[in-house]
């Protein structure tokens, strides 16, 4: 009882005693990943292309997904040469972690200390990697936070796949209190954080262009099928927008548009690099894009957005394009992180029950087994 009372008002207490002690709760941040260097490019690769939750081949899926990550290798690698020589996107994730645990300890610290661990789903640290860190330290409660806010099968459901095939080889510890955050589309510090970065790209635009400019809204594309099946990440990127704007007081002419369409078959447009040379003949001249489903820098906001469509819109006669940032370590965005996991330690929902929900068209095994297991251990 001393304990908690020293650590909750005295800040040197609790800067001792997070630092000596081991994590009570853990909190598992998923994302996608990058590679931090050139030669990480080609098993990132192959990873994504011969994962059946991201892309299914009628046939031969390994060896399909293999070719297509050699064709594409050298490719990607010039991309992330141009941004650098690889992806930023653990600093920002740890950052993030860091950040959010060290709020959590102040806010909340009948359940501290809490640990952040980055769990990548196609590059180092892996999802595995930071579920045996955290079973190694012994924590008593896990977190699994996904760092998508609009939930895909193709992103989220990937990771929590990973997570059920990890627990069900080692099995699952006793007496480890588990739970998810699965989505949060609709949080409205979320929606505040990018009002905010918005607000001020349009107020660096000259001011006779400021009411003009269209803001674009740009997320990853999902190929058809997937939408058809029934995956949820358009209707929730929709959520966000229409969250935003309302911040804004529609204060503009805005468009959700999509990005990073792969290979021939069809996928949910408009898509941003044609939006912008549709626009350019309609004689829109100002654009301010918004990565809207990125909470962090990487591959497809530093170059699909700042270098090729900087170059799709000069071709179309765009005269100003503003990039709003990701979220990174903004204040309200770090304050939407901490919120949602104070609320959620103090709820009694461990999942919902909309993650527990298949898709009506879905056909993946895999994922009946994983939301049955999370079913399971999340209500022990």
């Amino acid at each position: 009882m001393l304990t908690k009372i020293f650590v909750r008002y005295c800040p040197l207490w609790r800067r001792y005693y997070s630092n000596s002690t081991k994590p009570k709760t853990a909190i598992i941040l998923l994302n996608m990943g990058g590679p931090q260097h050139i030669h990480q490019v080609g098993d990132y690769l192959h990873r994504i292309m011969t994962d059946r939750d991201v892309i299914q081949f009628p046939f031969a899926q390994n060896i399909i997904g293999e070719w297509i990550a050699k064709r594409r290798t050298p490719d990607v690698q010039k991309k992330y040469q141009e941004i650098g020589g690889g992806s930023p996107i653990l600093k920002w994730t740890t950052l993030q972690g860091d950040l959010l645990c060290k709020q959590l300890d102040k806010e909340s610290p009948e359940t501290a200390p809490h640990k952040a661990y980055v769990g990548f789903r196609y590059v180092p640290p892996f999802t595995e990697d930071a579920l045996e860190e955290m079973l190694k330290d012994g924590v008593e409660r896990a977190i699994i936070f996904s760092q998508y806010p609009q939930y895909s099968c193709a992103t989220s459901g990937s990771s929590f796949n990973v997570i059920y095939r990890y627990f069900k080889e080692h099995g699952f510890p006793k007496g480890l209190k588990f739970s998810i955050i699965d989505r949060w589309s609709v949080h409205p510090l979320l929606a505040q954080c990018f009002a905010d970065l918005i607000r001020k790209e349009l107020h660096k635009l000259p001011e006779d262009k400021r009411k003009e400019a269209v803001i674009l809204f740009s997320a990853h594309s999902l190929p058809l099928k997937a939408v058809n099946r029934g995956d949820s990440y358009p209707s929730e990127v929709g959520c966000t927008v229409q969250l935003v704007m309302w911040d804004l007081k529609y204060c503009n002419p805005y468009q959700l548009v999509w990005q990073s369409k792969v290979g021939p078959l069809p996928w949910l447009g408009p898509f941003t690099d044609e939006t912008v040379k549709m626009y350019g003949k309609q004689g829109k001249k100002t654009l301010v894009v918004v990565p809207i489903a990125f909470v962090n820098e990487h591959i497809e906001t530093l170059h699909e957005l700042d270098i090729e469509l900087v170059e799709d819109a000069k071709k179309a006669g765009i005269e100003i394009i503003r990039r709003v940032p990701a979220p990174n370590d903004h204040p309200l965005f770090i304050s939407a992180l901490v919120d949602l996991v104070k609320h959620h330690l103090k709820s009694n929902l461990a999942v919902t029950p909309k993650f527990l929900n298949r898709c009506p068209h879905c056909e993946n095994a895999i994922c009946k087994q994983s939301k049955e297991f999370f079913a399971e251990v999340c209500n022990l």
